[in-house]
């Protein structure tokens, strides 16, 4: 597996939301309302997304554009790879 200079970022990213998601079980164990549950499950889902939007653009910044300009895959494996990792956006 390759390390990007961005991947500390998103593990911080993502342990934030897990530490959000933690909070949520909690307040669902103890009976908290739906309402402030929804915002903060809504905070997690926006983490989460967030967290996959800056891998997605990494790996089109770094590997895509490197394998091309290395020569390391052809012009019709890049674009099948770019048009994979874009439906994740």
């Amino acid at each position: 597996m390759t390390t990007h200079a961005s991947h500390p970022d998103i593990i911080k990213r993502l342990k934030r939301a897990e530490g959000h998601l933690k909070g949520i079980i909690k307040m669902m164990e103890e009976g908290r309302g739906c309402l402030d549950i929804a915002q903060q499950l809504q905070a997690v889902e926006s983490a989460v997304g967030n967290a996959k939007k800056a891998l997605v653009h990494d790996h089109i910044d770094n590997c895509l554009e490197h394998a091309v300009r290395d020569g390391i895959q052809g012009a019709d494996e890049t674009i099948r790879e770019f048009k994979a990792i874009t439906k994740y956006l």
